[in-house]
């Protein structure tokens, strides 16, 4: 029987060769999207759940409550709190510090080389206490886990970066010198991690090495916070964390005295810390979860709307079929045996689709990847195998299931005259519906599409209060005063370099520094106030514009503010030349100094954030990077100069560089993401919303093949008849725009609320939306209408 079932499929699907293809086409194009999102999806939510103790695991994280009210959310706690949670807390198994992402320059001495081979390492390092290892899991392949960080001038180091820094040679005791401090021996190697962790450290300094690579730092030290600290622990049991946060005010009050109101500490589980944007590391992709369920959305509707698809193409076959049906009836055949048939049919086209689909997956993931920025890889295992079976069997159930129970449905003779009612067809107003479905999806999509468009453009073109083109950002290994002027004397001896300022960071920047400041009284201000420590030709070099007053002048030491015009709003300062003059304190700096100028205001973050009240003052001994402008003409070779006088400055350390417009291009990579793949899926969806056009207009000129005979025998026109067909088609993508429009003005106003300088969602987004829909429409309805109404009118009334 079965093997009846197959032949009688095969022949249906090789006679009807164009009706298989667009199946197929629909199908695939469809679950090749549901696929990827699915290994987006699921990458972002399998983050860090590799360790056993998963469900016990919590960072410590601060939050700064200020004087006016508001709270600055911080991922990070003291390194001193480690060792009093576990000690003093017998909720806490264990507790460990680490600091991540400590810029560092490793050199190796190979055996027989003059030089050592230098590598800069800007991310995956970290000094970690050996107590990190009983909280998170890492395979070890070589060393103690009990002892390998236990001493000073440790390391140990994963497989891969042992490979990069030793070759084939065996790590084990080999030495790395690092920051060209201190020699530091590797006492074991792990396994590389797995690529879905938000702790992605490749090589472990242990924390008693602290005292060498930065002899001043305070290790027991509460009030120092940086955004690179992590504290993690395990608790006995999860549920006690609620008793271990009442607990955490008195800690604050024994260390910080009156000021503890300001520090927060909260336990947050290991499985919030990933889409915990408010917290975001520096340089990492904000993925907020209501954007990943988002996407999984996107992902069921194109599966959705490919299977729509499949529905109206199969019915569009019905009358084609009827007699086969009427045949098989009378001849015994019971609507349970043509049901399986249609649904085997259905079936070999699915699992078809679904291997095509697996191919445009595996193509397009190195794309996908590059957008992504994660390792995706299209891996058979268990969880991805279950997915595809059940999608296979959803996509059968939802895309074969209503045509096979309407063709079984048909009577015998009604099916062997070819007189089969419209009713038995399947509701007209059903699949009237179905299009809209599939238009509201695309349309939505599209109205998404062009809303994060806008807004990348207006991020791209917003005046950021500075100039952010051809300047080269260089960082400055060492803060020698003599060996940082030599390098900026050198590079100002050439014509095509037109400015040199060294500064800690950037005008605008991930990282924040900044904190409390005197105005003129004993008392400290209620908000805080952002520093950005620089030499005098800081606003020069990065196109930073007076508003009032002069700029600072030449110093090593904080002698002179410049403020911006947030700090004056901030202070209710109508005037910019009623601050000049008068005085402020920073904690730099013991005693009032004067401000001597204002500043036009520049964004010293992402667009997602409000400029706040901000200072430029001079602190040589802060300065870490060079800021460079050039003339622009010939950028590569200005940047060869630029390594030249390094290389000569500089010899033993690796020059890197990075233009300031790229860096800011950073602060965007979500929604550069975002708006590639809502790109992507909406012209996806708008495929298949073609194709499934295609199958209702085939339809409906089956039904009306007569009608159209008689209109043309009448001497109605092409155009005529192209319109009659077309209009029903248009009023579904007006109404598919109707539907369509407040969901997506809804969510994309969700969306732009996290961003303070953003775009208004504007009426002609929604229009354009709708008259590219009507466009797809009219185009995939004109082909079959025209095609009908070109026919010879004898032959549409023969076939009748």
């Amino acid at each position: 029987m079965l093997q009846n079932y197959l032949k009688i499929a095969w022949r249906n699907l090789t006679t009807q060769r164009s009706y298989t293809l667009l199946n197929i086409l629909g199908l695939s194009v469809g679950m090749a999207g549901g696929l990827l999102l699915f290994l987006f999806i699921r990458y972002h939510l399998s983050t860090d759940r590799h360790h056993t103790r998963f469900d016990r695991i919590f960072r410590v994280v601060t939050d700064l409550h200020l004087d006016d009210g508001s709270v600055e959310y911080y991922p990070e706690a003291p390194l001193p709190m480690a060792r009093t949670l576990r000690t003093d807390y017998p909720q806490v198994d264990q507790a460990a510090f680490l600091i991540m992402n400590r810029e560092l320059i490793v050199s190796y001495q190979k055996p027989g080389k003059t030089a050592p081979q230098r590598f800069q390492e800007h991310s995956g390092t970290g000094l970690a206490e050996p107590e990190l290892f009983d909280i998170l899991d890492y395979q070890w392949l070589r060393g103690n886990p009990e002892t390998a960080l236990r001493e000073p001038n440790t390391v140990v180091i994963t497989e891969s970066w042992a490979k990069k820094y030793f070759g084939e040679a065996d790590p084990m005791g080999q030495t790395l010198n690092l920051n060209h401090k201190t020699d530091a021996k590797v006492t074991g190697v792990l396994a590389d991690p797995p690529r879905t962790t938000d702790v992605d450290i490749q090589l472990f300094i242990s924390m008693a090495t602290l005292k060498t690579l930065d002899p001043q730092f305070n290790q027991n030290e509460w009030s120092q916070l940086n955004s690179n600290y992590r504290l993690f622990c395990t608790l006995k049991n999860p549920e006690a964390v609620g008793n271990l946060e009442a607990a955490m005010p008195a800690l604050s009050k024994k260390q910080f005295g009156e000021s503890a109101k300001y520090f927060h500490f909260h336990f947050q589980p290991l499985r919030e810390v990933h889409f915990d944007v408010r917290r975001l590391a520096t340089g990492a992709t904000a993925i907020r979860p209501l954007l990943l369920w988002s996407l999984g959305l996107v992902g069921v509707f194109l599966v959705l709307t490919a299977c729509i698809n499949f529905v109206n193409l199969a019915t569009a076959q019905a009358l084609r079929r009827s007699k086969e049906v009427g045949i098989r009836k009378t001849l015994g055949s019971t609507r349970a045996q043509l049901v399986r048939q249609f649904l085997l049919e259905t079936a070999l086209i699915v699992l078809t689709a679904t291997v095509l689909a697996l191919l445009l997956a595996f193509f397009s993931l190195p794309l996908f990847n590059r957008w992504s920025g994660i390792p995706l890889t299209l891996h058979l295992d268990g969880l991805m195998l279950g997915f595809i079976f059940l999608l296979i069997g959803v996509v059968i159930l939802l895309a074969g299931g209503y045509p096979a129970a309407v063709l079984s449905g048909f009577t015998p003779w009604a099916a062997l005259k070819g007189k089969i009612p419209t009713r038995s067809l399947g509701s007209y107003s059903v699949r009237q519906s179905l299009v809209v479905v599939q238009f509201v999806v695309c349309q939505a999509l599209i109205i998404g599409s062009l809303v994060v468009a806008m807004q990348v453009r207006y991020i791209q073109n917003a005046d950021l209060g500075l100039d952010k083109e051809n300047v080269v950002v260089v960082p400055l290994p060492k803060s020698e005063k003599s060996l940082r002027e030599t390098f900026k004397n050198e590079l100002l001896q050439y014509p095509e370099i037109k400015t040199v300022s060294a500064s800690y960071r950037p005008p605008s920047a991930q990282m924040m520094n900044g904190g409390s400041f005197k105005f003129e009284s004993d008392e400290w201000a209620e908000f805080p106030i952002r520093e950005r420590l620089a030499d005098a030709n800081y606003l020069k070099t990065y196109g930073l514009q007076l508003v009032a007053g002069r700029n600072i002048s030449e110093s090593d030491t904080l002698r002179e503010y410049l403020v911006n015009e947030a700090f004056l709003r901030k202070m209710n300062i109508q005037n910019p030349q009623q601050v000049l003059g008068r005085r402020m304190q920073y904690h730099l700096s013991p005693v009032l100094l004067p401000i001597v100028g204002v500043v036009k205001d520049f964004h010293q973050r992402s667009l997602r954030d409000e400029i706040g009240p901000c200072f430029i003052a001079s602190k040589a001994e802060f300065y870490k990077r060079v800021g460079i402008r050039i003339a622009g003409q010939n950028p590569a070779q200005t940047v060869q100069r630029i390594q030249k006088i390094w290389e000569k400055v500089y010899p033993d350390e690796v020059f890197e560089y990075e233009f300031l417009d790229e860096q800011l291009a950073k602060f965007y990579e979500t929604e550069s993401l975002l708006f590639r793949l809502v790109n992507t899926f909406a012209g996806i969806a708008m495929l298949i919303c073609g194709l499934g056009l295609y199958g209702l207009v085939s339809l409906m000129v089956v039904q009306r093949t007569k009608e159209i005979g008689v209109r043309k025998v009448l001497g109605a026109s092409v155009a005529s008849i192209v319109a009659l067909l077309s209009k029903d088609f248009i009023k579904l993508v007006v109404i598919a725009l109707v539907i369509a429009s407040p969901m997506a003005g809804y969510a994309m106003k969700q969306w732009l609320n996290d961003f303070a300088y953003k775009i208004s969602i504007e009426w002609w987004m929604f229009a354009l939306a709708g008259g590219l829909a009507v466009v797809v429409a009219l185009l995939t309805v004109s082909f079959q209408s025209v095609k009908a109404a070109l026919a010879n009118p004898v032959t549409s009334l023969r076939s009748e």
